[in-house]
């Protein structure tokens, strides 16, 4: 089975009397341990896709099995489980704590880890911290942190879990080209490890630094191809 399968999704938002297609029959298949780059211009559906992907928003129709867990129909509390134990997310503004240390930060998820898979969080986070190369950050705030420092953070922050996927929604879009590229060396580092990873991106550069790259306009798949190697 693959590790993320989408049929006939659609998601349809209501805004005031007029009904906003975002995404239009979205076919697709993602196997495990795949690096996938989403891109497409602002309105494209790319954003509403990981949200679909990510259980933070359900599909209005169509399916979505992960991991052969049917996805689309499930209530709240079992979408709460599913992010929690299944996926992991790398946004583009950190969504860090302030006042607070990267190792805390780190450990942040499992406060609400109900199967309690994890029985020591804090040496899972300086495991985590010291795998993006942050063990001398540990107790650092992130005022304390560069903005790649920070993004380091919420990838570890992303990973306590041990998800099966990596989402990250334009992870890239607040730091400069040298450290973008320090960013996208860790997922590439992750994915190499078997970490699957879905990246939004509408940065050209960015995208092709995946394995694959998909995109959107209109709320439809328009191309859907390998990176070739000489593409990084």
């Amino acid at each position: 089975m693959p590790l993320i399968e989408l049929k006939g999704v659609t998601k349809v938002y209501r805004m005031g009397d007029i009904d906003v297609n975002a995404l239009r029959g979205v076919d697709l298949t993602i196997e495990k341990g795949e690096f996938v780059s989403i891109t497409g211009a602002s309105g494209s559906g790319k954003s509403t896709m990981l949200h679909v992907l990510g259980c933070l928003d359900s599909p209005t129709a169509g399916e979505y099995m992960l991991e052969e867990i049917q996805v689309s129909g499930l209530g709240k509390r079992q979408l709460a489980d599913i992010r929690n134990q299944k996926i992991g997310f790398v946004f583009q503004g950190f969504n860090l704590l302030p006042r607070t240390s990267a190792l805390e930060n780190a450990e942040l998820p499992l406060l609400y880890d109900r199967a309690g898979r994890i029985k020591n969080p804090e040496r899972k986070a300086i495991e985590v911290l010291t795998r993006v190369g942050l063990a001398d950050r540990l107790h650092h705030e992130p005022n304390k942190l560069s903005g790649g420092e920070q993004q380091r953070v919420a990838i570890a922050r992303a990973l306590i879990n041990e998800p099966a996927i990596l989402l990250a929604d334009e992870p890239t879009g607040n730091l400069d080209t040298v450290t973008s590229m320090e960013v996208i060396g860790i997922f590439k580092e992750l994915n190499e490890q078997g970490i699957t990873i879905i990246m939004v991106t509408h940065e050209p550069d960015i995208a092709r630094q995946g394995k694959r790259m998909i995109e959107l306009r209109d709320g439809r798949i328009i191309h859907d191809h390998a990176v070739s190697s000489s593409g990084g």
